[in-house]
């Protein structure tokens, strides 16, 4: 299964982390120097987690970023939180 999540779409993106020589100028240096560059990975926060999809429990993969912003509903963990038919009718 790939790395992305179900709501916002995030995935595994590529860029480069640069290596520095030098003193910066703010701080009496003449500069820093780009020495190299290797690529690298910036992954998301991804989570499997249980959530109502169309209304059943459905194990999906989601960023954290969907579950703070309210974008997945977890089912309830028990079902005694459910009222029975006989009880609700009296």
């Amino acid at each position: 299964m790939p790395r992305v999540c179900t709501f916002t779409g995030r995935r595994t993106s590529a860029g480069r982390t640069y290596t520095l020589r030098g003193k910066a100028k703010y701080l009496g240096g003449v500069g820093t120097k780009i020495t190299g560059k290797t690529k690298r990975t910036f992954r998301p926060n991804i989570q499997t987690v249980t959530a109502l999809v169309d209304g059943s429990p459905q194990r999906i993969k989601v960023s954290v970023k969907a579950i703070r912003s309210g974008l997945v509903i977890k089912p309830l963990k028990r079902k005694y939180a459910y009222k029975p038919e006989a009880a609700a009718t009296e």
